[in-house]
């Protein structure tokens, strides 16, 4: 017969089985650490650093590695040598694509690019230039993305991982497009500081290089548009405005992005490019009161935090970096409706808003799914060459369902009320 076993209380059993409970809980805890850096907006400038390295080694492979494709770049040279040639008449001043269509500041950033590049002959050395600006417009705008706390760093992967279209905007094709948004996202950080001189400075700066940056303006006025076409406007007034800021200008079907499913002749008709005009304003007209009470909101509330900040300790901090999305929002949108409403999009005019979209998508209330599957569509539109039926009326779809998110949002507040 076996010999009966007696039951006996084992302590080490359960001091073991509390240890691995303990350590399944640090494991999740440092889990959930782990994934809250690439889902938790306040650590979005953590992973912003880790991209930016990144981003710096992605561009020297690009240029070293990737053919340069010449588009526009000869004829900013050309155009400059004009200006340094002494012609200060505008109608005058010329390139291999035509007459000059850029405002003065233009003119004087590429003429330091004219020299630095042994007058434009120095393709790499202007490769390199366009990769600090990239990198230099990452910064900006990773730092308006973690000061608003509005959109996940797992958004940063989107940004940089589909970006195609804008390192070849910058780096391969050496637009003057960067140019003019490195210096809009300087002034919209400067805003964002209080620094409101060195912001209205350098937004004129940028409206100074390309006129697109007037989309950004229903709210804001230009103070010094003109401080820097001053030589031209005495020499030949009349052909710096025409040439500089031409909104008359007829924009070719073969380059049109959002309108290849209509008809050329409808294409280039006035009756429809003052249509879009109409639809732009009318918008406009219907957000600008919206924008002018989340203005008036901000400037009370950065009133409050400094007025706060000297009644606390040294140590003690109130973080109302939140409230930047009122100021932010009505820029982006403000800009998003002027492309929406564009009577032509070009494809290195995909950078006019391309870092603007995650936080449009994330100021609708749709799910993720959804506004996932709108940034990866108007992606694959304006990575679509040349445009097609499809690929344009995909990009208008995914333009309309974030502009109707604005205005049933704002329709839903007022009914609220």
């Amino acid at each position: 017969m076996a010999p009966r076993r007696e039951f006996r209380f084992n302590s080490n059993s359960v001091k073991t089985s509390k240890k691995s409970t303990k350590n399944w809980y640090e494991s999740y805890l440092e889990w959930g650490k782990f994934i809250s850096l690439f889902t938790d907006p306040k650590k979005l400038f953590l992973i912003g650093r880790l991209f930016i390295i990144l981003e710096i080694i992605l561009n020297v492979l690009v240029i070293e590695k990737v053919p340069y494709t010449e588009i526009d770049w000869k004829a900013y040279m050309q155009e400059v040598e004009g200006f340094l040639n002494g012609t200060l008449d505008y109608s005058k001043l010329k390139g291999d694509t035509g007459p000059l269509v850029y405002p003065a500041g233009f003119i004087y950033i590429f003429s330091i690019l004219y020299f630095i590049t042994g007058r434009g002959a120095e393709i790499k050395i202007a490769q390199y230039f366009f990769a600090v600006l990239y990198i230099v417009l990452l910064t900006l705008v990773f730092r308006i993305y973690a000061k608003t706390k509005k959109v996940p760093p797992y958004i940063l992967i989107i940004l940089c991982c589909t970006s195609y279209r804008v390192h070849s905007i910058f780096t391969l094709r050496l637009f003057n497009d960067p140019v003019a948004m490195v210096l809009l996202f300087a002034s919209l950080n400067a805003f964002l500081d209080e620094q409101w001189y060195l912001g209205s400075i350098l937004y004129s700066m940028a409206v100074s290089v390309k006129m697109n940056i007037l989309l950004f303006a229903p709210a804001l006025l230009i103070a010094y548009i003109c401080n820097l076409g001053l030589p031209f406007l005495i020499d030949n007034p009349f052909a710096y405005i025409k040439g500089a800021f031409n909104f008359g200008r007829i924009f070719e079907f073969r380059w049109t992005v959002n309108w290849r499913f209509l008809p050329e002749d409808v294409f280039i008709h006035p009756y429809f490019h003052v249509s879009l005009l109409a639809l732009h304003v009318l918008t406009l007209i219907y957000c600008i009161p919206t924008w002018i009470k989340y203005m008036k909101s901000y400037a009370k509330l950065k009133h409050v935090e400094k007025s706060l900040q000297p009644q606390l300790k040294k140590k003690e901090k109130v973080d109302m970096s939140t409230v930047s999305q009122l100021f932010i929002f009505p820029m982006f949108a403000a800009n998003f409706i002027g492309m929406a409403f564009s009577r032509s999009l070009h494809y290195q005019f995909y950078i006019w808003y391309y870092h603007t979209l995650p936080y449009i998508a994330w100021c609708t209330d749709y799910r993720t799914v959804i506004k996932l599957t709108i940034l990866g569509v108007i992606e694959l539109c304006w990575n679509t060459y040349p445009s097609t039926v499809f690929s344009s009326v995909s990009l208008h779809i995914c333009h309309l369902m974030l502009l109707f998110s604005f205005i049933k949002d704002k329709s839903n507040r007022e009914k609220e009320k």
